[in-house]
């Protein structure tokens, strides 16, 4: 059998290997075609095959290319190739493949470069369609950007060229099958006792409650966190773009979008989702996340009786977020005066909660603040808690404090009706802090 490998390997280049890899791959692929194997085993079968033709060449490689060259092998066709191990790696977060020579990954928050590469644009649009394919999706020139979940929840995204200049482009952000727990927040610095409890008794106490945070802040981590509060005898209705939330009650029903197809049709929005949501009797409205029209409906649904909602959105402060939900309402096409949506706001958002990720990659609730109704034209916004820098340690690490503004809330009344009378000791400034003033 010709190869296109010499049996001298003393003189192998790495475009040979590749030709060689390539080789075995179209052999094995040919000898498995038209069998159906179930998953579990496709991998024994395909490293049986691979020896059969491995032999057949007449090729003796060392035995740590040899093995190498199977690895690859294997993780290309039962896999998604070079970025297989990265998926497998229980630290690894994130997985960036910024074309065929460059990914990164995402490590206890901090970014950094791998020594992984792909053959070339060919190799990574192949690990493309092998990811999105099953799920139903398609990208191509016409259609070059594409979001899939994986089975796991594990979210997608995939661009190619022409949008993609330097090659086509995988972000996956991985997702943790173990769910966070507060007391794990808590250990981690992410919040303090405090303000865990206080957020446990918003929760509880039916508020409507926004996290805002940056890309990668952990807005949904934390959004699962305040889900789990929800009390079990309570119908909730989760919305997302591709099922994240975790929710361990009984009765949780997730609704989760729907793209156009071919000619495209069919798409079912996160607005369609909210507004269908109404109908459905839900006690408890969770949102993954806000990004458009679709926070008009939410707003309305909170002002109309569906108290207790939650949802996250895209915003660096407390004060961006409102503005951001008013640019968000403006969406929906409604010709409301500015006034008119802030006072939406004001009477349908109870509380703001600031989720970051700081310089040294750790993520922190940096903000818990109130939403206190108007003063004229303006939302006024409070303060509860807050986290205060006061240094940078070794290592960049970033040093400073959560701790209480010394302010009670407005709302302090509703969660006494709801069985809670928080101690004085929680809303206290620690003795270094100054108290807030509204702002």
């Amino acid at each position: 059998m010709a190869t296109p490998l010499a049996s001298n390997f003393t003189r192998l280049t790495s475009a040979d290997l590749l030709k060689f890899k390539r080789y075995l791959v179209e052999n094995v692929s040919r000898s498995l075609e038209g069998e159906t194997l179930q998953l579990g085993d496709r991998a024994e079968i395909i490293k049986q095959r691979l020896n059969e033709v491995y032999v057949q060449t007449k090729v003796n490689l060392p035995e740590d290319i040899r093995k190498q060259i199977y690895t690859e092998i294997l993780d290309e066709m039962t896999g998604f190739g070079p970025i297989q191990p990265l998926l497998d790696d229980p630290e690894v977060s994130e997985v960036m493949v910024n074309g065929p020579k460059k990914v990164f990954v995402e490590k206890n928050g901090k970014v950094s470069k791998t020594g992984i590469t792909f053959d070339d644009d060919d190799h990574v649009n192949r690990i493309i369609d092998r990811i999105i394919l099953p799920l139903g999706r398609r990208v191509d020139p016409d259609s070059p950007t594409v979001d899939a979940r994986l089975p796991d929840g594990s979210r997608v995204n995939a661009v190619i060229r022409p949008v993609s200049i330097d090659g086509p482009c995988i972000t996956i952000r991985k997702f943790k099958k173990d769910k966070l727990s507060i007391q794990q927040l808590i250990e981690f610095g992410s919040l303090t006792q405090h303000m865990a409890e206080f957020i446990r008794a918003c929760v509880i106490a039916r508020l409507n409650i926004v996290i805002s945070g940056g890309t990668g802040s952990g807005k949904t981590t934390l959004l699962n966190v305040l889900s789990s509060f929800i009390p079990e005898n309570e119908r909730i209705i989760t919305i997302e773009d591709a099922a994240e939330l975790q929710l361990q009650q009984e009765h949780v029903l997730r609704l989760e979008t729907k793209s156009a197809n071919v000619d495209g049709k069919g798409a079912v929005t996160i607005r369609d989702l909210v507004r269908n949501s109404l109908r459905m009797r839900p006690d408890r409205i969770v949102v993954g996340e806000c990004r458009g029209g679709e926070a008009l409906d939410m707003l309305q649904a909170m002002n109309t009786g569906h108290d207790g909602s939650l949802t996250t959105l895209h915003a660096n402060t407390p004060r961006d977020a409102l503005s951001r939900i008013e640019t968000m309402v403006l969406m929906a096409g409604m010709d409301l005066p500015l006034k008119v949506v802030r006072q939406q706001i004001s009477s349908a958002v109870d509380l703001i909660i600031q989720q970051t990720r700081l310089k040294d990659g750790s993520r922190k609730v940096t903000a818990i603040t109130e939403v206190a109704g108007m003063e004229g034209d303006t939302v006024v916004l409070t303060d509860i808690f807050k986290f205060e820098q006061t240094g940078i340690g070794p290592d960049n690490k970033i040093i400073g404090e959560l701790k209480a503004t010394g302010i009670r809330p407005i709302f302090s009344p509703r969660l006494e009706a709801a069985g809670f009378k928080l101690s004085g000791e929680i809303f206290m400034p620690s003795s270094t802090g100054k108290p807030q003033q509204r702002r």
